[in-house]
């Protein structure tokens, strides 16, 4: 099988003036580039990011709505379903939100769809689930973003949702209680590539504001957030 590379057009006065700003090779320099970082600072973000350089959560389109809705949910002891996919990403992520809402008492409980049976996203089976087990609230977690016929499902059943996905949207959204996902229109987060679990993540950091919960109390988190 042949593979053609396509590389993006080498600008070379950038790459020249980064590769001595950084005593690194003209190669890597020019994939710095390609990647928009054209300067020293922004190369030293890249290569030593810091905790304090965090984006504002409450960028991101609905935040405050879904912060809201799960605060309400944590004062009122409402039952709640975490979902999420079952690779990687959507795993680390269910794991985080589980352990984060269960520092609360709630009654919290997570569900992985089977990956033969059900398929990929927010399955109807899943809503089932949460029908007949009574939870009130869904938080899913790196899928849900085209699941128009499930949430409306579950919309119809009283059973809230909230959306935290990075896949592309499709023209038709979800009618959830909010979405989180940058990848959306009219959503100002600037970092649009996060993971599923980077989403989950914001949303933790959103609540711990509102709740004045000081960072380092989430800090346990981002080795999930990591991998």
């Amino acid at each position: 099988m042949h593979n053609n590379w396509h590389t993006i057009s080498e600008k070379k006065d950038i790459s020249s003036d980064l590769s001595k700003a950084l005593n690194v090779s003209n190669i890597i320099a020019h994939l710095l580039v390609a990647r928009g970082i054209t300067s020293y600072e922004k190369a030293k973000l890249f290569f030593r990011p810091e905790l304090e350089k965090l984006h504002n959560p409450f960028l991101m389109k609905d935040m405050d709505s879904a912060a809201e809705r799960i605060i309400n949910a944590i004062a009122k002891k409402e039952k709640i379903l975490i979902y999420g996919d079952y690779d990687v990403d959507g795993t680390t992520a269910v794991s985080m939100m589980f352990l984060f809402l269960k520092r609360f008492n709630l009654n919290v409980e997570y569900y992985i769809p089977c990956r033969y049976e059900e398929g990929y996203g927010l399955s109807s089976q899943g809503i089932l689930f949460a029908l007949k087990n009574q939870f009130s609230l869904i938080i899913s977690l790196d899928c849900g973003i085209t699941a128009v016929e499930q949430v409306h499902f579950a919309n119809q059943h009283n059973i809230d949702v909230i959306i935290c996905d990075h896949h592309m949207p499709l023209e038709e959204l979800p009618e959830a209680i909010a979405i989180l996902n940058p990848k959306q229109k009219e959503c100002n987060y600037p970092y649009k590539d996060l993971s599923g679990c980077g989403v989950g993540f914001k949303l933790i950091q959103a609540i711990c504001i509102k709740k004045e919960i000081p960072f380092s109390k989430i800090m346990c988190y981002l080795d999930l957030v990591a991998i």
